[in-house]
Formats: C-alpha cells, structure tokens, sequence
C-alpha cells in the first residue's frame, strides 16, 4: 500500500490514525510538529501527509503551504485533519494547497475513502 505521514502533536490521535492505516496495509511516519513534518515529508517523500492545524511552532497551515510550494513536495496530496470545523477554516486550509479537509473525530470509513481517492488521482 501506501507511505503516509501523520503530523500531529497529540500522541493519541496520531495513534488512532495509525492503527487504523496500518490495519489496511499502509506504512505509517510520525512528527510531532509542523517544522519536523515539513522535513520528514522532504527527506521521505511519503505518498500522503494527514496534517493537523493546532500545533506548537510552525502550524498546520503553515507547514501545508511549505509543502505544497515546495517543487520537491509540490505532489504529495495533504489532508489537513483537526478539530477546526469552522468553514472558514476549510477555506483557508485549501487556499494553503490542502486537497481535503476531515475534522476529528475521524470517522475511520470516510478517512479510508478520502485517503484511497487521493492515492488514486496522484
């Protein structure tokens, strides 16, 4: 299956989504923050990156817009996941390059289908 990192600063979210990726097949990466997942998505390149917004330091947001201007980055499809359920967060997570948007709690099937359509068109 496919390589995805998961940047988020809670242990037990990053948890969750990892059993329920490594469940159906995918190799998982981890960084606690923005600044450590702009540079494990460079160095690793994984195939998805699941991004959570409220973290210390550099944000969800911010790392996204790295990512997604990065030319070595530009590709891998970022789904920003977070308890941030406001539309205009929404917006604002795709206007920084986001190709989906999930508020936690996830509800695992619809993850799974979000995570699968992106794997698919990339």
């Amino acid at each position: 299956m496919a390589r995805i990192l998961i940047v988020d600063d809670s242990p037990t979210e990053t948890y969750k989504l990892r059993e329920i990726l490594e469940k159906h097949g995918h190799e998982v990466l981890e960084a606690a923050n923005g600044a450590d997942g702009v540079a494990m998505a460079r160095s690793e390149l994984p195939e998805l990156v699941l991004m959570d917004v409220v973290m210390p330091g550099l944000n969800g947001f911010q790392a996204t817009r790295q990512l997604t201007k990065g030319a070595d980055t530009a590709h891998i499809p970022i789904v920003i996941v977070t308890t941030k359920d406001q539309e205009t967060d929404r917006v604002w997570g795709k206007r920084q390059g986001a190709r989906d948007y999930l508020t936690k709690p996830v509800d695992e099937d619809l993850l799974l289908q979000t995570v699968d359509r992106l794997l698919a068109d990339s």
